[in-house]
C-alpha cells in the first residue's frame, strides 16, 4: 500500500506527526509548501500549617480561577479560540469545547471546510464561528483574534494549533521551504500569542495552549525543519509563561504523537486497508500503546489542560504520544 503523505492540505489544521513516517501537520499546498512530513509539587499546605484561607488568597492573587464550575459543561459560556480548526485535532477540539458549553471561534484557510465544521457544531446545539485566516499573515491573525474577542466578549482559552511539516533532509530542502515551516509553526504561534495576550491581560486571566509535537523530543533524520519549529514553540511557551503568569495567564505546550487524521492518512485508501496499515504501524512505532491516537483523544487532553483542574500548571510541555518518546524496547541480536 502506498502511504505517501497527502499534500493537498492547508496550513490551518493540526500538526502532530513523525517526520520519518507520515505527516501529523498540514502542508499549505496553495502556498507551495513542502510535502508534509512526520510529528507538581503537590500541595503541602496542611503539613506546613497553611490554612485554606491563606492558600486561597495566594492562589487568587496569582490569578488562579476562583469561579465554581458552571452547570452544563466545564466551559459553559466561556470564549474559546482555535487556530487550525477545520480538520484533525483542531476540528476535534473545536467540537469538544462546544459540547462543553464554550463559544468557539476558529480559523483556517479552507473556507468550505470551515463552514462545514461550523454547521456541524451548530447543528449539534453548540455555538461556533468560523473565520478564514492564515496564521502566517500578521494582519489576518490580529483580525481573527480581535473578531473572536469582540463577538464573544473576550478570550478565556486559546488553542494555537495550526502548523505544517516538511519531510526533507537539510541539504535537499530549499530556503523557502524552511522559511515556510518556521513562519507557520513558530511565527504563527507567536502572532497568535501576541494578539491574544492583550485581551487576557484586560481580564487578568486566561489559558493558552500551543501545539508542539512529540517530534520536538524525538527527532527524525528528515525532520530538521519541523523539529526546530516545534522546539521553538516550547521555548516561546516557557518564556511567555514566566512573563504572564503573575497576570493570571497560564501557557502550556501540548506535544501530541502521531494521530489518525485526514492529514496523516493518504487519500483514496479504503478503510480496510488503512485499518490494516495502522494495525501494523502501531507496534513498530509506538512502544507504549502500540497504536496511533484518535484526534478526539488529543482533544480531551487539550480540554483538560484548559480547564480549571490544572490551576498551578504553566510553562509545561505535556506529551500525549502513547509512550513513543518514553523509550524503545530492547531488541537482542540473533547470534544463533
Amino acid at each position: 500500500m502506498d502511504t505517501k503523505p497527502n499534500t493537498d492540505t492547508d496550513t490551518d489544521t493540526d500538526a502532530e506527526t513523525n517526520p520519518d513516517t507520515n505527516p501529523e501537520t498540514n502542508a499549505g499546498a496553495d502556498a507551495g509548501s513542502a510535502a508534509v512530513g512526520r510529528r507538581s509539587l503537590l500541595g503541602g499546605a496542611a503539613a506546613l500549617g497553611l490554612g485554606s484561607v491563606a492558600f486561597g488568597a495566594t492562589a487568587q492573587a496569582a490569578g488562579a480561577p476562583s469561579r465554581a464550575r458552571p452547570e452544563g459543561g466545564r466551559f459553559q459560556g466561556k470564549s474559546v479560540l482555535v487556530t487550525g480548526g477545520t480538520s484533525g485535532i483542531g476540528r476535534a477540539a473545536a467540537k469538544a469545547f462546544a459540547r462543553e458549553g464554550a463559544h468557539v471561534g476558529f480559523c483556517g484557510r479552507r473556507a468550505e471546510l470551515g463552514r462545514q465544521v461550523e454547521r456541524e457544531i451548530r447543528d449539534a446545539g453548540g455555538e461556533a464561528t468560523y473565520l478564514q485566516a492564515d496564521v502566517r499573515v500578521d494582519a489576518q491573525v490580529r483580525a481573527f483574534v480581535d473578531r473572536v474577542a469582540s463577538r464573544y466578549g473576550g478570550i478565556d482559552v486559546a488553542f494555537n494549533n495550526a502548523g505544517i511539516g516538511g519531510g526533507k533532509l537539510p541539504h535537499e530542502m530549499s530556503v523557502d521551504e524552511w522559511d515556510d515551516i518556521q513562519a507557520t509553526n513558530a511565527r504563527g504561534v507567536f502572532l497568535s500569542v501576541k494578539y491574544e495576550i492583550p485581551h487576557m491581560l484586560r481580564a487578568q486571566r486566561g489559558v493558552i495552549i500551543c501545539t508542539s509535537s512529540s517530534a520536538a523530543e524525538q527527532a527524525r533524520p528528515n525532520g530538521a525543519a519541523y523539529t526546530a519549529s516545534k522546539r521553538a514553540v516550547q521555548g516561546l511557551v516557557k518564556s511567555a509563561a514566566l512573563a504572564y503568569g503573575p497576570k493570571g495567564i497560564r501557557i502550556n505546550a501540548l506535544l501530541p504523537g502521531t494521530t489518525d487524521t485526514p492529514f496523516v492518512r493518504p487519500p483514496g485508501i479504503p478503510d480496510a486497508d488503512w485499518a490494516g496499515y495502522k494495525q501494523a504501524w502501531g507496534p513498530l512505532n509506538v512502544d507504549g500503546l502500540e497504536r496511533m491516537a484518535d484526534p478526539e483523544e488529543i482533544a480531551r487532553a487539550v480540554l483538560g489542560l484548559a480547564s480549571d483542574d490544572f490551576p498551578y500548571m504553566t510553562g509545561a510541555s505535556i506529551t500525549v504520544d502513547g509512550g513513543s518518546t518514553a523509550g524503545r524496547k530492547m531488541v537482542q541480536p540473533n547470534t544463533a
